[in-house]
């Protein structure tokens, strides 16, 4: 009789952890290239978005810019009964605040919240950049169209927010449009700082920036890959002696390379390999491409999940230049460059992800983990609301991804037997009724 009922126990853990949600393929099927394309097209004949940029006109410049985008939103949420909740955040940034800044600038966010029905508090965002640059990062009269860089990310928000509005989550999703990005990261930190200050409970900043090239300078073509950059741990941690002791514990126990963020883009990796097989997700242990950044750094810096997800192989003459033909090669981010196949694959990728996180129950706040000599492997955990189940998951130490689990039913401590605790690295995630998991979440206290 107890083999029978380990069978049985056995056979809903395989059942449950192979559930999926026809939701998130309606999803998938439901972003357009046709929209992606219109609205990558209406950006890029803005002539230039840079940051210093005309603010008055209606046809030119990022004021135009961010007025339409705006009102892109706006008709969303008319469409849907008013789900959206938009609205400018800005700040003032001044003349000489770095070189690139040579006059006053009021640095202006476009923001629409669809808030969530149970946690309208916790938040997972999306963001792509307004704004767009030349060779010179001074220069806010030359035309800069920024077809690739950002205007496939914006518009990816944009249709991201198009189609998860016609569905309802528990958790807040927000679709954000970030200027001063090439400045900088102004707009990063200016909303950063905005959600700190109004406590938002962020679970993940997906920020966009380059989604729609293929065809890398490396001569490679590839329109499956994609990177997920990630911190290993957070940043956000002020504390000396609190650093000090995070310090010992990961000098000990590990856990160098499972800070929020890095969960959040096993997250992606995962959420990506179950319901669209047939991408290629990259984790890249890094911030950002070697010396450079993006908008996700701000939200570390204070502390919150953030990753940038962006095409695999880029190509430089494209990429912050001057429009112009030197020896045979047409230089300028221009609109005929961008792959709309490839820019829909990866706003699906990020419409996904948010509709599986905001369908999913609060990630348990504390995980203890025990087993010193012994071969098991014990978690403990505070339950968190609204999870109907737990999943146990753990790896190798030098793997990149979670590629085992065991789901334990709705309870709040487990042993793994037979499994030797120094071999592996292990982790919690709440799971709802629906199936939907949390971001796994790792051991952060010693069990005794």
């Amino acid at each position: 009789m107890k083999n029978a009922i380990v069978i049985l126990v056995f056979l809903f853990s395989i059942t449950f952890q192979a559930q999926t949600d026809q939701k998130i393929y309606d999803i998938i099927d439901a972003v357009s290239e046709e929209r992606l394309r219109n609205d990558v097209k209406t950006l890029a004949n803005f002539g230039t978005r840079h940051t210093l940029s005309d603010t008055l006109s209606d046809t030119r410049g990022i004021g135009a810019a961010r007025r339409w985008i705006k009102k892109q939103f706006d008709n969303i949420s008319n469409d849907c009964n008013d789900c959206l909740e938009v609205f400018y955040q800005k700040d003032l940034v001044e003349k000489g605040t770095n070189q690139r800044i040579v006059k006053d600038i009021m640095v202006v966010n476009v923001v629409a919240i669809q808030r969530g029905t149970k946690y309208p508090n916790r938040y997972i965002i999306m963001s792509g950049d307004i704004d767009s640059r030349v060779s010179d990062p001074t220069d806010f009269t030359s035309d800069s169209p920024g077809a690739n860089d950002n205007a496939t990310g914006m518009a990816g928000a944009i249709e991201a927010a198009r189609v998860l509005s016609k569905y309802k989550f528990e958790s807040s999703i927000v679709y954000l449009g970030l200027s001063g990005e090439e400045q900088g990261l102004f707009g990063g930190q200016g909303m950063a700082k905005y959600a700190q200050n109004n406590n938002w409970d962020i679970i993940g900043v997906l920020n966009n920036d380059m989604i729609g090239n293929i065809s890398g300078v490396d001569g490679v073509v590839d329109n499956r890959t994609f990177r997920i950059f990630s911190e290993p741990t957070t940043t956000g941690e002020t504390d000396a002696e609190k650093l000090k002791r995070l310090a010992r514990a990961r000098r000990f126990y590990g856990g160098e390379v499972d800070g929020i963020s890095r969960q959040l883009a096993r997250y992606v990796h995962k959420t990506t390999k179950t319901y669209m097989p047939e991408m290629n997700p990259m984790m890249v242990y890094r911030l950002d491409r070697f010396g450079r950044g993006g908008h996700h750094r701000p939200f570390n810096d204070l502390g919150f999940a953030g990753i940038r997800i962006m095409e695999a192989h880029e190509n430089y003459t494209q990429q912050h230049q001057d429009i112009r033909t030197e020896n045979g090669i047409d230089y300028g981010d221009t609109f005929e460059h961008v792959d709309f196949p490839y820019c829909k694959k990866l706003t699906a990728v990020n419409a996904i992800t948010m509709a599986s996180l905001a369908s999913a129950p609060p990630a348990p706040k504390e995980v203890g983990i025990g087993g010193i000599v012994e071969a098991s492997a014990k978690l403990q955990w505070t339950k968190a609301d609204g999870a109907k189940g737990y999943k146990i998951y753990w790896r190798d130490t030098t793997s990149p991804t979670w590629d085992n689990s065991r789901y334990i039913g709705d309870v709040n401590e487990f042993t793994l037997d037979g499994i030797v605790i120094d071999n592996s690295l292990f982790g919690v995630a709440a799971v709802g009724a629906n199936g939907h998991e949390s971001a796994v979440v790792f051991p952060n206290k010693i069990m005794r």
